[in-house]
């Protein structure tokens, strides 16, 4: 050192000057000047000793110049308010607060906000600037409550005292790390890789957002200092590799998208806009929001992606502000952090935008503060999602200040700071601060600006105090059997010991919630919907109006009270956001060609398809017993089609029936009566009686086709219409073959004519009606006929039929029919022109032209006729021909015999009558 006389004469002379500065500062300190500076020169020069009860107290708060003003411990104030006339004078430098302690818990709190200030040499760029964030206030006294809760409590670190440290976080990228690194160096000296003390006290750090908490966690990685954040989940934070030191008290919100869709679902929102961050987190959120969208049918008609970089910038805002209102959306999602949100409420606060519905992920109160008129706002009462939490018991009453007198005229009490407040508030007269009472600021004040439930990030360091409270008490636990140090000097805990014990703890807390800080075994965190009624004068309240509970069971997960909603400026109900009308009953979604799947046209349900729900992708088919209505929205029970001898179309094709068989009975008696004269002689009474029979027989059979089909009437229905049919078209066939046969082998002495003296051709009838009985019992041998049923011919009914069983044989059957009546067609053609009185060969041809014409007719129509008027058909189609055979055979001989009686003789006689004189 050389000569200390020297040395000490130095340090003599400087400490005369400081003493000199301090008297002439002390009294010039009340000369009336707004810029008078000389309180902050007496403050530079002296310490003002605390007097306010010990050390333990209260709460240091240290001036840019390293004055240190008193203050309780329970009000901590988090701001220098300058005691001078100018209430507005508040310092922004770095400041620190702190209680003592034998362990220390650091905090870096965000007490001021940061907004944008146009550019006035750059309108198209806006500069950043700060402004007070009274809410941020509220942090500093959930750390003191969490402080003196934990000093007082005999149970939880009996013999160690907890004090805290709480520094102003900067915004500023370049002085983020100043308030970190002083708190390294110690001694409020800012000191890279130096350090004032000889053992550091901090055994926690305490960091808002991830903005701030990424490059301090960084730094503060390097001496292993747990830190704990209490802003949102950040899943950058959570790469333990690069972090292993931070713990992270928010939940992480793996269950938002699913709490916004139900959100969404709940008001049949479909169509939405999405304003995000441009992060890793922001980039994760908008994954899994796109995956829960499209799992429930909800799409973007935009979903831009804003870097912090672009905030500043406002010349693409009309391109923002253009795009929000052109967009047919009513509903836009802003995602991000808190520093996002406010910037991004910020950029758009120039605009006033009506008729909107923001939904976000967190509240934005704080931009509130600032506006006092904001019932005209753009983001009028949006709808938050915050996570659920309770209230702390001693919060509300560490707010209200109502312990402080207000006749305290020391400018460590609060009164003068919180008329200061007021004062800046409302833009009063603040030269004259006398106007700003303390009682109504202090209401004011209690009632607005601090809310008495818990903030989100007041409860996440209540709990962080908690949790380092816990693993301190847990490791001086652990180490109560081990030997003190051979010095016999009381052993230093380091704080990267803590982290054994953080990484384990879970306790419950005070309001009865479990806190557990691995963030495998947290629980999902539950989200209150809060939205924000909106007052003039820059008064707001925060009104709880639903819950998301993500482990309760689907469908009761969202609970709401519609009641309680405020909407935005322009909307007086709930409103509606959809990309197109929902399609209601009876018509399903046709999506439009390069359009979201949210963009549609309604098309109607196709025939027998039913949509019974709005906005049915696909058309469901009714069941083959049921038919769709008329609006395509319900399904009917099909009724049972058959012809029913109560029908009127069956009711009359019976009575032609009857009325037809009557009638050819009434022919075969007239025959029978008749049976000695010529006309029923001539053409061979046995087949003429069993023509008849036959005749009658076909009329009857139509009889089966009507009613209920069962299985008898299946298997008599065609067996019976193919033998009787056979057997009349063979009879036909056989008295045909009788005229050829009478009129061409006559000639005495010739071999054919015994065919015709023995009745040969009678031979016919039973040869031809065998081989048909065959072809049937071979039929219902094969394949039955059975009862089968057609519900897709007739619109709304249900066809009984029958089913023919083995096509093949029943063609098989009517092919072997049409041969036969094709045959005898043939043979009377031929023997039309035969002469004779009684000659009915050509009444034979005719009826056969009719037969035929009859059921070619029949198999077109039969064909293309649906359910009973099918069967009806095929009914009058045997009606018909029966009918025809009867008229064209027997009709000129009842004439004869009935009304031409003279005419009823043979030629023979004819002539033996002209010869007698």
């Amino acid at each position: 050192m050389g000569s200390l006389t020297a040395f000490y004469c130095v340090l003599g002379y400087l400490g005369t000057l400081a003493l000199a500065n301090f008297m002439v500062a002390f009294l010039a300190r009340n000369l009336p000047d707004t810029s008078n500076e000389t309180k902050f020169l007496t403050f530079n020069a002296g310490v003002l000793q605390c007097r306010a009860g010990g050390q333990n107290d209260s709460v240091f708060l240290q001036d840019r110049g390293g004055g240190l003003w008193c203050i309780p411990v329970a009000m901590q104030l988090p701001l220098v308010v300058s005691s001078s006339e100018d209430a507005r004078c508040i310092y922004t430098e770095k400041s620190v607060a702190h209680s003592k302690g034998d362990a220390v818990i650091a905090g870096f709190f965000p007490l001021y906000s940061w907004e944008f200030i146009r550019n006035m040499n750059d309108p198209g760029m806006r500069q950043q600037g700060h402004r007070l964030n009274l809410k941020k206030y509220q942090l500093v006294l959930s750390l003191t409550l969490a402080v003196e809760e934990i000093n007082k409590n005999p149970h939880l670190l009996p013999n160690t005292t907890l004090g805290f440290e709480i520094y102003i976080s900067h915004y500023v990228e370049a002085d983020l790390l100043e308030n970190p690194l002083t708190l390294l160096s110690g001694k409020n000296k800012n000191s890279p890789n130096y350090t004032c003390r000889r053992y550091s006290k901090a055994v926690a750090v305490l960091t808002g957002t991830s903005s701030t908490s990424a490059p301090i966690g960084t730094l503060l990685n390097l001496y292993k200092l747990p830190q704990f954040t209490f802003g949102s989940f950040d899943p950058f934070l959570s790469d333990h590799g690069q972090f292993s030191a931070v713990y992270q008290m928010s939940a992480k919100d793996s269950a938002l998208a699913l709490a916004m869709v139900s959100l969404m679902l709940h008001f049949r929102w479909t169509w939405v806009g999405l304003f995000i961050t441009e992060d890793d987190y922001g980039v994760w959120f908008l994954s899994e929001l796109r995956e829960e969208m499209g799992k429930n049918g909800i799409c973007f008609a935009f979903a831009n992606t804003i870097t912090y970089n672009a905030i500043p910038n406002f010349a693409n805002d009309a391109l923002i502000y253009s795009q929000i209102m052109e967009s047919s959306t009513n509903v836009t999602i802003i995602y991000g952090d808190s520093e996002f949100l406010l910037s991004f409420i910020l950029k758009l606060g120039d605009f006033l935008i009506t008729g909107k519905v923001w939904v976000m992920n967190s509240p934005y109160e704080d931009v509130t503060l600032s506006k006092r008129y904001f019932l005209l706002d753009t983001f009028h009462a949006p709808l938050t999602f915050s996570h659920h939490h309770g209230n702390i018991s001693g919060f509300t009453s560490l707010i209200t200040l109502a312990e402080y007198s207000k006749n305290s005229e020391d400018i460590s009490h609060p009164s003068l700071w919180i008329q200061a407040v007021q004062c800046i508030l409302i833009k009063s007269d603040c030269t004259k601060l006398g106007h700003c009472f303390y009682n109504t600021t202090l209401d004011w004040l209690r009632g607005h600006i601090f809310d008495t439930a818990v903030p989100e990030e007041s409860y996440n360091i209540y709990n962080a105090v908690y949790a380092v409270s816990q693993a301190l008490h847990e490791m001086l636990l652990h180490h109560t059997e081990e030997p003190p140090a051979h010095n016999e000097q009381p052993r230093i805990f380091l704080s990267s010991q803590l982290h054994p014990f953080l990484k384990k703890i879970q306790f419950i807390n005070a309001v009865g919630e479990q806190v557990v800080l691995d963030e495998e075994r947290k629980l999902e965190a539950e989200y209150d919907i809060v939205n924000l009624w909106n007052f003039p004068d820059g008064l707001g309240q925060r009104v709880k109006v639903g819950k998301f509970s993500p482990s309760r069971p689907h469908g009761q997960q969202l609970s709401l009270f519609e009641n309680l909603i405020e909407w935005p400026i322009g909307i007086t109900k709930t409103p509606q956001s959809v990309c197109s009308k929902c399609c209601g009953l009876g018509f399903r979604k046709a999506p439009r060609e390069g359009k979201a799947p949210c963009c549609f046209d309604c098309t109607l349900c196709p025939v027998n398809e039913i949509s019974n729900r709005t906005d049915m992708e696909q058309c469901v088919r009714c069941p083959d017993h049921q038919f769709a209505n008329t609006q395509r929205n319900h399904c009917l029970m099909k009724t049972e089609s058959f012809l029913t001898h109560e029908d009127p179309l069956g009711m009359a094709l019976a009575c032609t029936a009857l009325c037809c068989s009557v009638l050819t009975a009434a022919v075969l008696a007239v025959f029978i009566k008749h049976q000695d004269t010529p006309i029923v002689k001539a053409n061979n009474r046995a087949l003429s009686y069993i023509l008849l029979i036959s005749l009658t027989c076909c009329f009857l059979c139509s009889l089966l086709f009507l009613g209920r089909p069962n299985t008898a009437t299946c298997i008599l229905q065609h067996t019976t219409f193919a033998v009787v049919f056979t057997m009349a078209v063979s009879t036909i066939l056989a008295k045909t073959i009788t005229v050829v046969l009478a009129f061409t082998l006559t000639a005495p002495g010739r071999s054919t004519r015994l065919w015709l003296v023995s009745r040969a051709p009678n031979l016919i009838i039973p040869i031809c009606t065998l081989i048909q009985v065959t072809l049937c019992a071979l039929w219902l041998g094969i394949s039955p006929p059975f009862v089968d049923t057609d519900a897709h011919s007739e619109h709304g009914h249900i066809i009984i039929l029958c089913n023919m069983g083995s096509l093949t044989a029943f063609y098989c059957v009517l092919g072997y029919l049409g041969a036969l009546a094709l045959a005898s067609f043939t043979v009377a053609f031929m023997a039309r022109n035969l002469p004779d009185t009684f000659n009915e060969a050509k009444f034979l041809t005719f009826s056969m032209l009719v037969f035929c014409s009859v059921w070619l007719t029949f198999l077109p129509v039969y064909h293309s006729a649906n359910g009973k008027v099918m069967v009806a058909v095929e009914v009058f189609s045997i009606l018909a021909s029966s009918a025809g055979l009867l008229g064209c055979i027997f009709v000129p001989k009842c004439y004869i015999i009935l009304i031409r009686p003279e005419r009823n003789f043979s030629q023979k006689r004819s002539q033996s009558a002209r010869n007698k004189p």
